[in-house]
């Protein structure tokens, strides 16, 4: 192979303009006027904006409650925060060692 064969290709791709492959339909416009009132969320909890954000974080659950000890609210009943709250049925079963290196090797460890 001769050196100008492995060029040919970039040096035609730098004597082409590159074409973008989408079209867009008429010039770029954007509106005069546009409203940037500040709105709820559409699924917010109570469809009103919160006036600080400290008022948002004493309310907000986010994968259990934001306050802890005495502060914290109790949850509704037949709501849970945690797995550990849930009657032993639904707890994690505990992995043996046997088990977790059989999971860690990808199964290739593993004999019947």
């Amino acid at each position: 192979m001769n050196a100008a064969a492995l060029r040919a290709s970039p040096v035609l791709r730098a004597s082409h303009a590159r074409t973008p492959l989408i079209k867009f339909l008429g010039k770029r416009s954007f509106p005069a006027e546009a409203d940037h009132a500040q709105r709820p969320h559409p699924m917010a909890p109570q469809g009103v904006i919160p006036s600080s954000f400290q008022e948002y974080r004493k309310t907000a659950q986010q994968h259990g409650p934001l306050k802890t000890g005495a502060a914290a609210g109790a949850a509704a009943v037949g709501a849970v925060f945690s797995r550990s709250q849930l009657p032993s049925q639904y707890h994690y079963i505990t992995m043996s060692a046997e088990e977790a290196e059989a999971i860690e090797s990808g199964g290739a460890s593993f004999v019947i």
